[in-house]
């Protein structure tokens, strides 16, 4: 793998994120020459290894003019506006900043070429056209389209482009605490019960170093353009579970409050098909939740005075 992007040209979008900036070290430790794209002022914590770029991804000639000058080998497109509320004020800023921001993504790669672009689906996008799921939330249509987009793209001009359907992805470093996980832990910290919905819904979680090695390995295996692939545990853990055995790990005496908050419609279990990924990827997670749970905590442990 070390091989393979040692000297590539990468650009990753969201590359300050909890995920972008998770795959920026491991591409930088393989040798790439990684560009990172942001919109909002960097923070001291920010990579200082990258080529930083400042673009509103919504503003077709901006990202078009960054990448004829880079010139891409590889693009991951990581960016997006994560939010599951059901609220009609989300419409506008999912379809600008989720769906518009990878068209332009896709128009440029196909124009300026490159050998792959990794576009970031969601495990709330259904995974058929003839499914009866309709998109739960916004942030849920605007993925969707996204990924049909990609199809599209690949089906009409060849754009070398695949789609990593990710699931719950947790671990250290996720600094956004409205997070079931760090919020979880940040109660306890902060010794403060914690409120949930009924926690019924069934999630599949995946550790945040099995999800970069999954978007590693799909930038280098062949014949997989033009498809979606999964990249979750294969497993299901329902919210209040994970919450019980995230406080059991903390040595908690929080009691969390279930049925506080409503739970939110059109809420579907969605379990990756690892079975299919590996065939494709020789990708599986080798994180088991324990352990995932356990180096997350530790985390938030250490980093909790910098994150108030």
């Amino acid at each position: 793998m070390k091989q393979f992007f040692s000297r590539k040209r990468v650009l990753v979008t969201g590359a300050s994120g909890f995920i972008g900036s998770k795959l920026c070290e491991s591409l930088c430790a393989y040798g790439a020459e990684v560009h990172g794209i942001h919109i909002h002022e960097l923070k001291p914590y920010h990579n200082k290894q990258i080529k930083w770029w400042q673009c509103d991804l919504k503003d077709p000639d901006s990202i078009h003019k960054i990448m004829e000058n880079i010139k891409p080998d590889l693009i991951f497109h990581l960016a997006s506006h994560v939010e599951g509320s059901r609220s009609i004020e989300l419409i506008l800023p999912t379809l600008h900043n989720n769906l518009m921001s990878t068209v332009n993504i896709l128009t440029a790669a196909t124009k300026i070429g490159c050998q792959r672009v990794i576009i970031s689906g969601s495990m709330e996008e259904s995974t058929s056209i003839n499914t009866n799921n309709i998109p739960s939330s916004p942030y849920a249509a605007a993925k969707y389209s996204s990924s049909i987009y990609a199809k599209m793209f690949h089906e009409l001009y060849k754009t070398p482009v695949a789609v990593a359907r990710l699931f719950m992805v947790y671990g250290p470093g996720q600094r956004d605490l409205k997070k079931l996980i760090p919020y979880t832990i940040v109660s306890h910290l902060k010794n403060q019960n914690p409120n949930y919905t009924s926690g019924a819904r069934l999630v599949d979680w995946i550790f945040i170093d099995d999800v970069i090695n999954g978007l590693l390995s799909m930038a280098y295996h062949p014949q997989i353009e033009g498809q979606t692939i999964d990249i979750g545990s294969g497993m299901t853990l329902s919210v209040k579970n994970i919450v019980l055995l995230l406080l059991k790990t903390l040595n908690s005496k929080l009691s969390p409050n279930f049925g506080n908050l409503a739970d939110r419609a059109c809420e579907y279990t969605q379990i990756a098909n690892t079975e299919e990924t590996f065939n494709k990827l020789n990708w599986e997670p080798t994180t088991d939740l324990k352990q995932g749970l356990t180096a997350t905590a530790d985390w938030y442990k250490q980093e909790y005075s910098s994150l108030k």
